[in-house]
């Protein structure tokens, strides 16, 4: 049986985002998913909690796509998650609403894979910057799988925009599918990586 796939999408800016807007064609285009683009539906971040989590629950996977913004998401979406992530409802003592869903991100940066290294320019890899997430997905009861990553996004050519926008939606069937990625599992590494090489887009 499929599962179904809600992907909510977050880009304050999003008609000045080549790779964002790609991706949400891509991901509009699939039959498998359902897009939900938070900034389009709230203009004035007035967020519905009630219709956001009866939406939530009616999906198997939660897919957060979003650039990488001071090491984490945009504001609207760390709201988001404040506000319909609530306790006594996704996390408390007897909450079961997401138990045994799927957590994955979809995250674009302007950087390559190399600056996101220990000894790159921003000194931990992009694994440890979202630990907040993984933890977060933990605490909910929910599988935090490995992210679709799009680097290196300054210098995209449009053969490697189309490339990555195709292989997002044949990333989001398998997800559909269940034949996602594999679960990330850091609580014990003390350098957090993912399980495994994620391609730079420029070497596609």
């Amino acid at each position: 049986m499929k599962k179904r796939v809600l992907v909510v999408v977050a880009h304050p800016v999003m008609e000045g985002s080549r790779i964002n807007r790609a991706l949400l064609e891509a991901a509009t285009g699939c039959e498998c998913v359902q897009v939900h683009d938070l900034y389009a539906t709230y203009p004035e971040q007035m967020i519905d909690v009630s219709h956001e989590q009866a939406l939530v629950f009616q999906h198997d996977v939660l897919v957060f796509q979003h650039p990488l913004h001071w090491y984490s998401c945009p504001a609207l979406l760390k709201s988001w998650l404040d506000m319909v992530l609530s306790y006594g409802w996704a996390h408390g003592d007897v909450s079961t609403q997401l138990a045994g869903k799927s957590w994955v991100h979809a995250i674009s940066t302007g950087g390559a894979d190399s600056v996101y290294q220990r000894r790159g320019y921003h000194h931990f890899t992009l694994a440890e910057l979202l630990r907040p997430f993984e933890q977060s997905a933990r605490l909910c009861n929910m599988q935090y799988l490995q992210p679709f990553l799009t680097q290196a996004t300054d210098t995209l050519s449009d053969t490697a925009l189309q490339a990555q926008a195709d292989s997002y939606a044949a990333w989001l069937k398998e997800l559909a599918e269940g034949d996602g990625p594999p679960v990330v599992e850091s609580v014990q590494a003390e350098e957090a990586q993912y399980l495994e090489p994620v391609r730079d887009v420029k070497d596609i």
